[in-house]
């Protein structure tokens, strides 16, 4: 794989948080990610699932967190693969998991890994925060409230 290669798969992959989750510009999805993409995602059960299903994932987010913006903290490239890590920043104001809005704003982490082929991205493996995530929400006590501190 060239320099040139990681390159442009990072400035594909860098569209994703930033085009299509902080822009909410979903029209995005159909140019970069391929036709048969598939989501792997180890929060959704029902996996895999296919750009549509990907589609509708993010809306729903942007729905629930409306001003959603993703910054890029690292990207690394490696053969058809690309790694990101981001923190993603939002305020919950809509029906999450039947949590009613809070009005609380969040901040989570997670990473992400792509797979691209032929120009488009194929594959996505995404794991973020869900507990501290929910932790923020209040629905969830933070971890220092389940577990007694150690004794000396």
């Amino acid at each position: 794989m060239t320099i040139t290669m990681s390159i442009a798969n990072k400035t594909l992959v860098r569209r994703d948080p930033e085009e299509i989750w902080s822009a909410g510009n979903l029209d995005t999805i159909s140019e970069v990610f391929a036709e048969e993409f598939v989501l792997h995602d180890p929060a959704a059960p029902d996996e895999p699932r296919d750009r549509d299903d990907y589609r509708a994932y993010v809306e729903t987010y942007r729905e629930v967190f409306p001003d959603v913006t993703y910054e890029v903290d690292s990207l690394v490239a490696e053969s058809e693969f690309v790694s990101l890590r981001y923190t993603a920043h939002g305020t919950h104001k809509g029906e999450f998991f039947g949590i009613k809005p809070t009005g609380t704003e969040v901040s989570v982490t997670g990473m992400e890994l792509y797979r691209v082929e032929n120009g488009a991205m194929v594959e996505l493996w995404t794991s973020y925060d869900v507990l501290g995530l929910f932790q923020q929400l209040g629905v969830v006590p933070p971890v220092d409230e389940l577990v007694p501190a150690s004794r000396a």
